[in-house]
Protein backbone atom coordinates (compact mmCIF):
# COMPACT_ATOMS: atom_id res chain seq x y z
CA UNK A 1 0.00 0.00 0.00
CA UNK A 2 1.31 3.45 -0.92
CA UNK A 3 1.65 5.85 2.02
CA UNK A 4 -0.06 9.23 1.95
CA UNK A 5 2.32 11.98 3.11
CA UNK A 6 1.07 15.37 4.24
CA UNK A 7 3.84 17.91 3.72
CA UNK A 8 3.77 21.63 4.46
CA UNK A 9 5.79 24.61 5.68
CA UNK A 10 4.75 25.82 9.12
CA UNK A 11 5.92 28.60 11.44
CA UNK A 12 6.84 28.00 15.08
CA UNK A 13 3.39 29.25 16.11
CA UNK A 14 1.61 26.87 13.75
CA UNK A 15 0.80 29.21 10.86
CA UNK A 16 0.77 27.46 7.50
CA UNK A 17 0.17 30.37 5.17
CA UNK A 18 2.57 30.09 2.23
CA UNK A 19 3.95 33.61 2.79
CA UNK A 20 4.44 33.33 6.58
CA UNK A 21 7.80 31.53 6.62
CA UNK A 22 11.26 32.38 5.37
CA UNK A 23 11.96 32.78 1.66
CA UNK A 24 13.08 29.39 0.31
CA UNK A 25 16.82 28.75 0.51
CA UNK A 26 18.95 26.09 -1.17
CA UNK A 27 18.36 23.55 1.63
CA UNK A 28 14.59 23.88 1.66
CA UNK A 29 14.28 23.95 -2.14
CA UNK A 30 16.34 20.74 -2.39
CA UNK A 31 14.20 19.21 0.35
CA UNK A 32 10.89 20.10 -1.31
CA UNK A 33 12.13 18.98 -4.72
CA UNK A 34 13.02 15.58 -3.27
CA UNK A 35 9.59 15.36 -1.57
CA UNK A 36 7.80 16.02 -4.86
CA UNK A 37 10.07 13.65 -6.81
CA UNK A 38 9.41 10.74 -4.44
CA UNK A 39 5.63 11.03 -4.86
CA UNK A 40 3.78 9.06 -7.51
CA UNK A 41 1.04 11.68 -7.49
CA UNK A 42 0.10 14.93 -5.78
CA UNK A 43 -3.29 15.62 -4.15
CA UNK A 44 -4.44 19.20 -3.92
CA UNK A 45 -7.61 21.05 -3.10
CA UNK A 46 -8.66 23.85 -5.43
CA UNK A 47 -6.87 26.68 -3.60
CA UNK A 48 -3.52 24.87 -3.38
CA UNK A 49 -3.78 23.62 -6.97
CA UNK A 50 -4.41 27.12 -8.31
CA UNK A 51 -1.64 28.63 -6.16
CA UNK A 52 0.91 26.01 -7.20
CA UNK A 53 -0.11 26.17 -10.85
CA UNK A 54 0.27 29.96 -10.97
CA UNK A 55 3.76 29.73 -9.48
CA UNK A 56 5.21 26.53 -10.92
CA UNK A 57 3.54 25.65 -14.23
CA UNK A 58 5.87 25.81 -17.21
CA UNK A 59 5.00 28.92 -19.24
CA UNK A 60 3.55 28.49 -22.72
CA UNK A 61 6.88 29.74 -24.13
CA UNK A 62 8.54 26.64 -22.70
CA UNK A 63 11.15 28.76 -20.92
CA UNK A 64 11.19 29.25 -17.17
CA UNK A 65 11.05 32.89 -15.98
CA UNK A 66 14.30 34.78 -15.45
CA UNK A 67 13.73 35.04 -11.69
CA UNK A 68 14.15 31.27 -11.33
CA UNK A 69 17.59 30.04 -10.44
CA UNK A 70 18.72 26.44 -10.65
CA UNK A 71 17.06 25.42 -7.36
CA UNK A 72 13.67 26.89 -8.35
CA UNK A 73 13.89 25.38 -11.83
CA UNK A 74 14.53 21.90 -10.44
CA UNK A 75 11.51 22.22 -8.15
CA UNK A 76 9.39 23.68 -10.95
CA UNK A 77 10.27 20.82 -13.29
CA UNK A 78 9.46 18.24 -10.62
CA UNK A 79 6.05 19.68 -9.78
CA UNK A 80 5.20 20.65 -13.37
CA UNK A 81 5.53 17.08 -14.64
CA UNK A 82 3.99 15.36 -11.60
CA UNK A 83 0.62 13.65 -11.85
CA UNK A 84 -1.99 15.58 -9.88
CA UNK A 85 -5.44 14.88 -8.43
CA UNK A 86 -7.49 17.98 -7.65
CA UNK A 87 -10.38 17.82 -5.21
CA UNK A 88 -12.92 20.52 -6.01
CA UNK A 89 -16.66 20.98 -6.24
CA UNK A 90 -16.30 24.40 -7.91
CA UNK A 91 -13.78 23.88 -10.70
CA UNK A 92 -15.25 22.83 -14.03
CA UNK A 93 -12.04 21.31 -15.37
CA UNK A 94 -8.32 21.02 -14.66
CA UNK A 95 -5.26 20.40 -16.76
CA UNK A 96 -1.53 20.63 -15.83
CA UNK A 97 -1.27 16.81 -15.70
CA UNK A 98 -4.29 16.80 -13.41
CA UNK A 99 -7.50 14.87 -12.88
CA UNK A 100 -10.52 16.50 -11.23
CA UNK A 101 -11.88 14.55 -8.26
CA UNK A 102 -15.46 14.83 -7.07
CA UNK A 103 -17.50 12.77 -4.68
CA UNK A 104 -16.19 10.74 -1.76
CA UNK A 105 -12.59 11.89 -1.29
CA UNK A 106 -11.88 9.22 1.32
CA UNK A 107 -12.81 6.42 -1.09
CA UNK A 108 -10.72 8.01 -3.85
CA UNK A 109 -7.68 8.27 -1.57
CA UNK A 110 -8.09 4.68 -0.37
CA UNK A 111 -8.22 3.55 -4.01
CA UNK A 112 -5.08 5.56 -4.86
CA UNK A 113 -3.25 4.13 -1.85
CA UNK A 114 -3.99 0.60 -3.09
CA UNK A 115 -2.16 1.22 -6.38
CA UNK A 116 1.50 0.18 -6.60
CA UNK A 117 4.13 2.86 -6.09
CA UNK A 118 6.24 4.83 -3.63
CA UNK A 119 3.66 7.17 -2.15
CA UNK A 120 1.27 10.07 -2.49
CA UNK A 121 1.82 13.71 -1.48
CA UNK A 122 -0.91 15.98 -0.15
CA UNK A 123 -0.37 19.65 0.53
CA UNK A 124 -2.51 22.56 1.57
CA UNK A 125 -4.77 23.20 4.53
CA UNK A 126 -8.40 22.09 4.02
CA UNK A 127 -7.96 18.78 2.19
CA UNK A 128 -5.32 17.44 4.62
CA UNK A 129 -7.60 18.24 7.56
CA UNK A 130 -10.38 16.13 6.02
CA UNK A 131 -7.95 13.29 5.29
CA UNK A 132 -6.43 13.43 8.80
CA UNK A 133 -9.93 13.27 10.30
CA UNK A 134 -10.49 10.05 8.33
CA UNK A 135 -7.19 8.53 9.47
CA UNK A 136 -5.84 8.40 5.92
CA UNK A 137 -2.52 10.22 6.40
CA UNK A 138 0.41 7.86 6.97
CA UNK A 139 3.14 10.44 7.38
CA UNK A 140 3.25 14.09 8.44
CA UNK A 141 6.17 16.15 7.11
CA UNK A 142 6.60 19.68 8.45
CA UNK A 143 9.31 22.14 7.52
CA UNK A 144 9.29 24.34 10.59
CA UNK A 145 10.30 27.94 9.95
CA UNK A 146 12.02 29.99 12.70
CA UNK A 147 9.31 32.63 12.48
CA UNK A 148 6.37 33.67 14.66
CA UNK A 149 3.65 34.77 12.25
CA UNK A 150 1.05 35.78 14.82
CA UNK A 151 -1.85 35.31 12.39
CA UNK A 152 -3.06 33.26 9.46
CA UNK A 153 -4.41 29.76 8.98
CA UNK A 154 -3.00 27.31 11.49
CA UNK A 155 -1.94 23.74 11.02
CA UNK A 156 -4.85 21.28 11.08
CA UNK A 157 -7.17 23.73 12.86
CA UNK A 158 -10.44 21.97 13.67
CA UNK A 159 -9.06 18.43 13.84
CA UNK A 160 -11.80 16.31 15.44
CA UNK A 161 -9.57 14.00 17.47
CA UNK A 162 -6.03 14.16 18.74
CA UNK A 163 -3.50 12.21 16.67
CA UNK A 164 -0.44 11.00 18.58
CA UNK A 165 2.68 11.03 16.39
CA UNK A 166 6.09 9.35 16.52
CA UNK A 167 9.19 11.10 15.19
CA UNK A 168 10.73 9.26 12.24
CA UNK A 169 13.33 11.75 11.02
CA UNK A 170 14.65 15.27 11.52
CA UNK A 171 16.81 17.36 9.22
CA UNK A 172 18.24 20.77 10.16
CA UNK A 173 18.77 23.54 7.60
CA UNK A 174 21.37 26.31 7.76
CA UNK A 175 18.58 28.91 7.88
CA UNK A 176 17.42 27.66 11.27
CA UNK A 177 14.44 25.87 9.72
CA UNK A 178 14.16 22.12 10.21
CA UNK A 179 12.18 19.31 8.63
CA UNK A 180 10.48 16.75 10.83
CA UNK A 181 8.81 13.57 9.65
CA UNK A 182 6.24 11.82 11.84
CA UNK A 183 4.03 8.77 11.57
CA UNK A 184 0.86 8.18 13.57
CA UNK A 185 1.74 6.30 16.77
CA UNK A 186 0.98 2.63 16.76
CA UNK A 187 -1.65 1.72 19.30
CA UNK A 188 -1.07 -1.35 21.45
Amino acid sequence: MRPLRYSINVTLDGCCHHEAGLPPDDDSMRYWTAEIERADALLFGRVTYEMMESAWRRPATGAWPDWMGERETQFAEAIDTARKHVVSSTLGAVDWNAELVRGDVGQMVQRLKQEPGEGLFVGGVTLPLALADQGLIDEYVFVVQPVLAGHGPTLLAGLRERIQLELVDRQDFRSGAFAVRYQPARTS
